[in-house]
This record gives structure tokens, C-alpha cells and sequence, in this order.
């Protein structure tokens, strides 16, 4: 009788031990030495999660992490997608990353000023989306430039209409708020400005001057002569044009070439900022007509064609120091 009680007691010893042990291991640290991504995918059975992650090496043990999904209640709410897992995570804290679905999170960020040619490239790079870019037109100064997050799967062309809907968004707010006696009939004309604005200056403090400087000409009935938009005329936008502008690129009638056509042109040349078009419907009131580069990232602005001049001259002498 003293033998059996002796034997169950060891046995229970042993069991108290193990499951000491077991929890011990459950919320000690991981064996991965840097960030791991894991892709679990659906329909994946508790035992082939638990595989995948121990060929990955978040986990050293299969079979001790199957138990534990089900030991702790989570293996019925698993969820597929996409984990990034933090170097020495635990057991534990693995599992309950991915029953509460938390995935990774990627970005992809738009630059301002890009034309729709080169978003279809970037979004078409994307990593980890899935199908292709829409099958319909998608307008110059259609979408808004911005960074956007997304997971695993998502689709490029909910991805693309996120970004018409935000562009679209923010421009009827903005049209609400436009400056009084704008010179602009319609937002899509406040697109087409601003794309300019976009292509003219990299500084944003900067753009509403320049939004009135072509405000300024489209009222006394001078012609834009924005060199972006006979750029654009000339590649389309499917990339930038990779040499300085000629004469003869000045003087090729274009719609898009605002030194041989009155007016804005007929389409946007490439997707504003919020800066940009924020610009283009509360434009700086001044009597500046031209504007020319500083050689510092910046320019300088002249009411007069005999001031441009000057500031012409300066800049090309500053060139060539």
C-alpha cells in the first residue's frame, strides 16, 4: 500500500513538475534573435500554425505550441494574415498575437507631385497586395498623394480607390473654403492649378505665392508659361523628361504647352498635395507676374518683366561661380 501511495505521489510530482515546466516555457523568451514575418494563411489547422512557426523560428517547439493553443482556449480564434513577431517574443505572447489578429501593417507612401504613371509603378511594386491596377482610366490630380497603410491581400485597386476618395474628399472641403472672387469656375480647375503649383516649388510655405502669380496672369490675359506643363506635354507623364526644355519645346504647339496656348491647361499634369491644392483655393494676394529660381530651393518673385529680367540675370550668375 506504501509502494502505490509512494508511486502515485511521484507521479503527481511529476505532473506538477511538468506543468511548472510547461508554464514556465510558455512565457519564457523566444528563440528568434531579430523581427520574424510570418505568413499564416487561411484554412491553416492549429498544428500547421504551431509548424510554421517553428520553421521560422519564433518558436522552438511544434508540438509544445499546439498544446498550448489548446490548453489556453485560443486555438478555436487563430487568425490568418500576416505577423510581424519582435525578436525573443514569447509562447505565449505569440499566440495571443495572432488570436487577436493583430498583422502587420505596411505602408505605402505616395509622393506628392508624382504623375499617374508613376503611382501605377509603385503600386504595382507594392509588396503583399493582390490583383492589379484598375482597369479604367485613372485622371491626372485624381488621387492624393499621402501615405497609406494596408495588409496582407488587400487589393491594389481598393488601394487606388482609397486614394481617389481622399483625394475627392479633400477637395470638396477645401472648395468650401476657397477664397472670395477666386478666379477659378469649378475644382476641377483648382486641380489643374495646383498640379502646377506641385511641379513649380518644392517648398510649401512658398506655393500659395505662386498660386497667385498664375492667378495674376489668367486675369490680365497672359499665358501661364510654366515650363512643368510643356514637360508634360512632351512625355505624357510616363516619366520626367530627362534634359532641360529647348526653344524649340517652348515654341511646339501643345495643349498642355502654356507659352503657345491660352489658359490652363486642359488637364491636370501630375496629383497635388494637400498643400498644393490648399494653395491653389487661398492663393497670397500680391501683384508678383513672374517668379524665378534663387539657386537655394526657393525663388524670387517680380511685378515687373524688367525686374524678371534682373533676377534672371543674378541667378544665371549665380550658376556659374
Amino acid at each position: 500500500m506504501r509502494t502505490l501511495l509512494a508511486v502515485l505521489l511521484a507521479a503527481a510530482l511529476v505532473c506538477a513538475g511538468g506543468y511548472v515546466w510547461f508554464q514556465s516555457w510558455l512565457d519564457a523568451p523566444g528563440p528568434a534573435q531579430r523581427e520574424t514575418v510570418v505568413l499564416i494563411q487561411r484554412g491553416s489547422s492549429v498544428a500547421g500554425i504551431a509548424q510554421r512557426l517553428a520553421e521560422a523560428g519564433v518558436v522552438d517547439r511544434a508540438r509544445l505550441l499546439e498544446l498550448a493553443a489548446w490548453q489556453t482556449g485560443l486555438s478555436a480564434v487563430l487568425k490568418a494574415g500576416e505577423y510581424q513577431f519582435a525578436p525573443a517574443e514569447s509562447p505565449r505572447a505569440v499566440l495571443e498575437q495572432i488570436a487577436t489578429g493583430r498583422v502587420l501593417v505596411r505602408r505605402l507612401t505616395i509622393p506628392e507631385g508624382q504623375t499617374s504613371a508613376e503611382i501605377r509603378r509603385m503600386v504595382e511594386a507594392a509588396e503583399a497586395m493582390s490583383g492589379n491596377w484598375p482597369a479604367g482610366p485613372v485622371p491626372e490630380g485624381s488621387l492624393l498623394p499621402e501615405t497609406y497603410h494596408y495588409v496582407y491581400g488587400d487589393s491594389r485597386a481598393d488601394l487606388v480607390a482609397r486614394m481617389r476618395k481622399a483625394r475627392d474628399e479633400l477637395l470638396a472641403e477645401l472648395w468650401g473654403r476657397r477664397a472670395s472672387g477666386l478666379l477659378l469656375a469649378e475644382p476641377a480647375q483648382a486641380v489643374i492649378l495646383a498640379s502646377i503649383v506641385e511641379a513649380e516649388t518644392p517648398l510649401a510655405a512658398e506655393r500659395p505665392r505662386v498660386a497667385g502669380v498664375y492667378l495674376n496672369r489668367l486675369k490680365r490675359g497672359m499665358r501661364l508659361q510654366a515650363d512643368p506643363t510643356v514637360a508634360y506635354g512632351i512625355t505624357r507623364g510616363e516619366a520626367g523628361l530627362d534634359r532641360p526644355l529647348s526653344r524649340d519645346d517652348l515654341a511646339r504647339p501643345s495643349p498642355w504647352n502654356t507659352y503657345t496656348s491660352d489658359g490652363l491647361p486642359p488637364t491636370p499634369i501630375n496629383h497635388p498635395g494637400r498643400a498644393s491644392l490648399a494653395a491653389a483655393l487661398q492663393p497670397e494676394s500680391h501683384d508678383f507676374l513672374f517668379f524665378v529660381a534663387d539657386g537655394k530651393g526657393g525663388h524670387v518673385f517680380a511685378q515687373t518683366y524688367e525686374q524678371h529680367l534682373r533676377n534672371v540675370a543674378a541667378y544665371r550668375a549665380s550658376q556659374r561661380r
